[in-house]
């Protein structure tokens, strides 16, 4: 399948991008900014939500606007050519969570390798913060064991959430963000006023008193921003949507701390305010100040892709696009057509 990318300003002597071991990750070196000094890795690796665009898009504005040293992870294909989110085993560089400081995860069903097991649990092991994006709380599968986590509780364990079920409905009821009485004035919502997701409401019902939500999901008639709220249970109580949890580290006696928010796809983050949501818990967790207003402004152009699987005889685009790293890399703004049966979604950001 053809390509196509436009060319904006790659480097400046301020920051730089560089393309990992092999071109297998992409890192971004971040001079100025509070998060100086601070190293973020993100992975993706998810078949559906189409996190291998949104986390380079994030990783830029990270290092780009707030200083942080950032790696981007990818899932590849058995083989180790080509960038392939269907293959569960195939994320590389697990490796580079030895010296990072917070972890950002939007993977789904992965399943542990050597790697995984070794690199994510001395992290999390350190009890160190973790962000999950959409489909982070059935980031894995199986029932192999990290310490007391097996991969298919890891969500739960981790977040505090596992994989429950779709709430809305799937490609035809978007999410509006509302946020939680009471929570107003928490910094992690600093000036985030306004958040609607193409993607739909999950079902949430594992959270404690000792969580904190902060955003609830309110399930819409349709994909269109403006569109109402539905009537009747499915809004009243609304789910969860974005939640402070404290977790127990794998080996047990010492905990750190996480925030999942069920948004993620790719095309949700054409809302400002859910970026700024997601940079905001970053600030938040490594103890920094969070900006009153955090800057997140596209460092490239961002041209998201609309959800959904490519699967059977399309699972061969991934073979034929033939990504690595440094598509997504600084100067680039790839494009891709959307998986078959994809709704009408008019694809506009709101800057």
């Amino acid at each position: 399948m053809k390509r196509f990318f436009r060319m904006v300003l790659a480097c400046s002597a301020v920051w730089c991008g560089e393309v990992g071991a092999e071109e297998k990750w992409l890192s971004f070196l971040g001079k100025e900014g509070a998060g100086k000094g601070k190293r973020i890795v993100l992975v993706s690796g998810d078949e559906v939500y189409r996190s291998e665009e949104s986390l380079p898009m994030l990783a830029k504005i990270l290092s780009k606007h707030h200083g942080f040293d950032t790696t981007v992870l990818f899932s590849w294909s058995e083989d180790g050519t080509y960038i392939d989110p269907n293959h569960a085993e195939g994320v590389v560089g697990w490796e580079s969570l030895a010296s990072a400081d917070l972890l950002i995860i939007g993977t789904r069903f992965r399943v542990f390798t050597p790697e995984t097991l070794q690199h994510l649990g001395a992290f999390l092991n350190a009890g160190k913060p973790v962000v999950g994006i959409r489909t982070a709380t059935h980031a894995f599968r199986g029932e192999q064991k990290m310490g007391t986590v097996s991969a298919s509780q890891w969500g739960l364990r981790i977040f505090g959430e596992t994989w429950v079920g779709h709430h809305g409905r799937h490609k035809v009821e978007g999410t509006r963000a509302v946020v939680e009485k009471g929570r107003e004035k928490h910094p992690v919502l600093n000036s985030v006023r306004k958040i609607f997701t193409p993607s739909d409401v999950y079902g949430v019902k594992h959270l404690t008193r000792k969580d904190t939500v902060l955003l609830r999901a309110a399930v819409t008639e349709s994909l269109v921003p403006s569109s109402k709220e539905i009537g009747g249970i499915r809004n009243d109580p609304m789910m969860p949507l974005a939640w402070l949890h404290s977790y127990e580290v794998p080996e047990g006696g010492r905990t750190g701390r996480s925030l999942c928010m069920t948004m993620g796809a790719s095309v949700d983050f054409l809302s400002e305010d859910l970026r700024r949501l997601l940079v905001n818990g970053v600030y938040h967790l490594l103890d920094l100040e969070v900006p009153k207003r955090a800057e997140v402004s596209f460092v490239d152009p961002f041209y998201p892709s609309f959800y959904g699987p490519w699967k059977g005889e399309a699972a061969k685009v991934w073979r034929e696009r033939a990504l690595v790293a440094e598509d997504f890399g600084l100067g680039r703004s790839p494009i891709f057509g959307d998986p078959s049966g994809s709704p009408k979604w008019k694809f506009e950001s709101e800057e």
